[in-house]
């Protein structure tokens, strides 16, 4: 098919931190040195933030440097953190403090601001596109694009109006060749087209297995008698360690009596049974959750997957063509809980690689090794490998010791221990068969503090266009009834926080997998937790998914 095409100087799949603190540099550079640059960057949501889901508790040490003068550019960092609160839960009714001076110093937030991501990457928009950058929201990349010896020239957007079956409807589009010397990949976790580089190039060959978890968030409205505008709120243990799992909370006060709940439960979890979704509902039953969200409303839902590996999960960023960037390659400090300020880093620095290149003369396709040496030479490096045991000192050791390794390295050493741990286990295979495993019981949710998955996916303003292919690709569709429900009693029921996978019985007593694609708000837990490594998450037409409001 015959396909019309643009060409850059440089394109970005993805307009979160890390692509679009790559674009305003890459122009900030060209504006400095008198030099005409073409910049595009492809979002598949609706509109810039529109899938962008994160905590957030933001450090501006990367915002910083890329716009020294941000406060007076109207950036939407509204709420300086003043109080950091860390508690380990033991049940629905018993909280422990941990008194500040045996909290890791990586867990302090003086300096750091809480934010709606979403605002935030809409500000950044603002100020690429001020500078010239092309920004095409409802776009998605759907394949990467090759040159004749390899290297990456571009990507395909996808069709737009293709029914189920595959068949034109009356708006179909057919999708446009975005072709560039160099191109950027800034997906975020999991991303469509990151995985598949990582895996044509090998990138990830010398590093540990990635690690993921799944973060449900809500935004509630709150009495104003209860509110504490910049109060961080922490936790681990209950409910997750009661079904063996692990992970953390947060509960962030910002703006306008607002408040930010969420769970994020690891994906290396082994209980089939296991619910991160029903997990979350139990957490806001805490005295110490609950205390603040009683006699308010819910606002808004969502779900995303985050890569949490770490230092040692990191894969080679650089192939021949382009760079693989931010979360899609996994530079998010988990001992922080924060990912935005190295995303944007790492943008900064692939920016740099690129810019200088092109200054150079070249007409891209090759490997950008510069970067390689830049990230090492950076802040962001120094900042992962220091972390770099966290991660694996928690996998090994639980919550407890873990976070005890965490403060003797990061309070008493002020750096890391002389060696490394590692954790090369992969999470969707930690999955035992369900009969070795007891089974949970959740409550009915009270539609007052708890909630179920419909009602959630609805206020997430979740949409795809009717009749289009379903993006939840089945490598063997018979699998999940044939295998998966006998031997784990088919965990994508509870694993997806967005009600996607059912088990339907049908008329003669058969069962059947449906999958209601629909509802996917693009977590992409299922492409990472299925123990079969059965589903692959593909971009669905551009536009869908959820709308986040100011998350």
């Amino acid at each position: 098919m015959e396909r019309e095409s643009m060409e850059f100087d440089v394109l970005i799949v993805g307009a979160g931190p890390a692509g679009l603190s790559a674009a305003c540099r890459i122009l900030q550079l060209a504006q400095e040195s008198g030099d005409e640059l073409t910049v595009c960057v492809v979002e598949k949501g609706s509109e810039v933030g529109a899938h962008i889901l994160a905590g957030t508790v933001f450090e501006p040490s990367a915002l910083n440097e890329l716009f020294p003068n941000w406060k007076e550019l109207g950036a939407p960092l509204n709420t300086p953190v003043t109080r950091d609160d860390i508690f380990v839960l033991k049940s629905e009714e018993k909280a422990v403090k941990v008194p500040n001076a045996f909290v890791p110093k990586n867990m302090h937030n003086d300096g750091n601001y809480i934010v709606s991501l979403g605002n935030v990457c809409r500000w950044l928009a603002e100020q690429a596109e001020g500078m010239g950058a092309e920004v095409y929201p409802g776009f998605a990349a759907s394949e990467v694009l090759y040159n004749e010896d390899g290297s990456v020239r571009g990507i395909l957007t996808g069709d737009m109006g293709v029914d189920e079956a595959g068949n034109p409807k009356d708006t179909y589009m057919p999708g446009m060749e975005l072709l560039a010397k160099y191109t950027l990949f800034t997906e975020g976790c999991r991303g469509h087209l990151g995985k598949q580089l990582i895996e044509k190039f090998e990138l990830d060959k010398d590093s540990d297995p990635q690690h993921y978890g799944i973060g449900i968030k809500e935004l509630w409205d709150i009495d104003p008698a209860k509110h504490e505008p910049g109060l961080v709120v922490h936790t681990a243990g209950w409910p997750l360690d009661e079904n063996g799992a692990s992970g953390g909370s947060f509960l962030y006060h910002l703006e306008n009596n607002q408040v930010y709940v969420g769970l994020i439960t690891d994906l290396n979890y082994s209980n089939p049974h296991l619910s991160p979704f029903e997990e979350f509902q139990r957490l806001k039953t805490n005295k110490e959750i609950k205390k603040y969200l009683e006699g308010g409303k819910r606002i808004s839902y969502g779900a995303r997957a985050i890569t949490k590996g770490g230092f040692n999960a990191l894969p080679k960023m650089t192939f021949p063509g382009g760079l693989i960037l931010g979360c899609d390659a996994g530079t998010l400090n988990f001992s922080k809980i924060k990912g935005s300020h190295t995303a944007m880093k790492s943008g900064m620095l692939g920016a740099e690689t690129v810019f200088e290149a092109i200054k150079g003369g070249s007409t891209g396709g090759d490997d950008l090794t510069a970067y390689t040496e830049k990230f090492k030479a950076s802040s962001v490096y120094k900042e992962l490998y220091d972390s770099r045991n966290f991660g694996p000192a928690m996998h090994k050791f639980g919550s407890m010791i873990g976070g005890a390794v965490a403060f003797f390295e990061q309070n008493i050493l002020r750096g890391s221990l002389p060696f490394t741990l590692h954790d090369t286990h992969l999470d969707h295979a930690q999955m035992k068969p369900a009969s070795e495993c007891k089974k949970i019981t959740y409550p009915k949710p009270d539609n007052v503090l708890t909630f179920d998955r419909l009602s959630s996916v609805f206020i997430s303003n979740t949409n795809h266009e009717e009749d289009q292919r379903c993006h939840l690709k089945l490598k063997d569709p018979e699998l999940p009834i044939r295998d998966n429900l006998p031997k784990f009693d088919e965990p994508a029921q509870r694993y997806c926080p967005a009600g996607v996978y059912e088990v339907v019985e049908n008329d003669d007593g058969s069962k059947r997998f449906q999958i209601n694609s629909q509802n996917c708000v693009h977590c992409k837990t299922c492409d990472i937790k299925d123990p079969a490594q059965n589903i692959t998450w593909v971009t669905p037409e551009g536009g869908g998914g959820p709308n986040y409001p100011n998350m």
